[in-house]
């Protein structure tokens, strides 16, 4: 039965007029919070993000590239180039030995042994240092990347040769190895890069042909090969992008290694040709001074720990952040 209005009105002019009276919703009333999806690389770099010392790494990291990039600004400001030994009689003393840091003279860090501005041969040398460490480790993960696809996933006799060759590398000692290598061609920047490119990408195959082995039976890729997908496919579009958490967290640790590996060349002899600055060369030439000249050890020795503690602190938060299971606060 209709409802009587007020005053005779039907039932229909009252529901009318509820309407007309009704007062609207205020915006965004009603409406249901929206939930959105965060992906994995998101997580993790949010936990990436709560770690103070990745991060403070990371800002380490950045700060060093930018000083390496405004070398030679820095040598200009000083008016000091990095081979310059116009300041020898200026910055050495009567016997010989080189004089400390000296702001009149803008020797922020001292000088060498032969004059030369302590902080432009740092800038200079970290130079050499970065792009040493990132190139050769590139290049090896390149190299280590590929064989260790191949190996992992084809096995047979490409895995048995390939895995005897790393064998082989494996058991000889790096050190003499690159000795032997950079002994037999003339010392250069790029021979280093080759030498330790060759030394250091059997490493690499070594975990990603693990990983791979791992990788290569899961349902996902059974899936890929039963949908008719090929061996390159399934390599490049589904075994290769699980790889990209450890090749990252790889890159940062193995860096800092390719960094000393190339410092220890240098303070040898072995590394790049002087009168190039370079930290390993820095600290060699400070061997026979520091007793007297504390700052030609310390300041190449601090920038070279520094450096490499940043990066292997960076290669921790990454391995921390990529983890699946890592979902507690990390480093409390």
């Amino acid at each position: 039965m209709a409802r009587a209005a007020p005053g005779g009105g039907s039932a229909e002019e009252l529901d009318q007029l509820d309407l007309m009276t009704e007062e609207p919703l205020a915006p965004g009333a009603g409406e249901q919070p929206r939930i959105e999806g965060r992906s994995p690389f998101r997580l993790a770099m949010e936990r990436f993000r709560r770690d103070k010392v990745a991060m403070a790494s990371v800002g380490f990291i950045l700060v060093l590239a930018l000083f390496a990039l405004a070398a030679p600004l820095i040598a200009k400001a000083v008016g000091h180039p990095p081979n310059d030994q116009g300041h020898l009689y200026e910055m050495t003393t009567e016997g010989g030995l080189p004089k400390g840091p000296n702001l009149e003279r803008k020797f922020l860090f001292g000088a060498d042994q032969f004059g030369r501005d302590i902080l432009v041969r740092i800038a200079y040398g970290a130079r050499i240092s970065l792009i040493v460490g990132i190139v050769a480790t590139g290049l090896a993960l390149l190299v280590g990347v590929t064989i260790g696809l191949l190996t992992g996933f084809y096995g047979g006799w490409i895995d048995t040769l390939l895995s005897r060759f790393m064998d082989v590398l494996l058991s000889i000692p790096l050190l003499l190895l690159a000795l032997a290598l950079v002994a037999v061609f003339r010392p250069s920047l790029q021979v280093i890069i080759a030498v330790i490119v060759f030394v250091s990408w059997t490493y690499i195959a070594r975990i990603i042909r693990g990983q791979v082995l791992s990788l290569r039976e899961k349902e996902f890729v059974e899936a890929q090969r039963s949908l008719g997908a090929g061996n390159l496919r399934i390599i490049f579009r589904d075994i290769l992008p699980n790889l990209v958490a450890p090749i990252l967290i790889y890159a940062t640790l193995i860096i800092p290694a390719n960094i000393l590996f190339e410092a220890y060349l240098s303070f040898l002899g072995l590394g790049v040709p002087p009168p190039t600055a370079t930290w390993g060369q820095m600290l060699s030439d400070a061997t026979d001074y520091y007793r007297v000249a504390w700052w030609m050890l310390l300041f190449p020795g601090l920038a070279l720990l520094g450096t490499t503690l940043a990066f292997n602190l960076t290669g921790d938060g990454l391995r921390d952040a990529l983890d699946p299971r890592g979902q507690q606060v990390i480093h409390q």
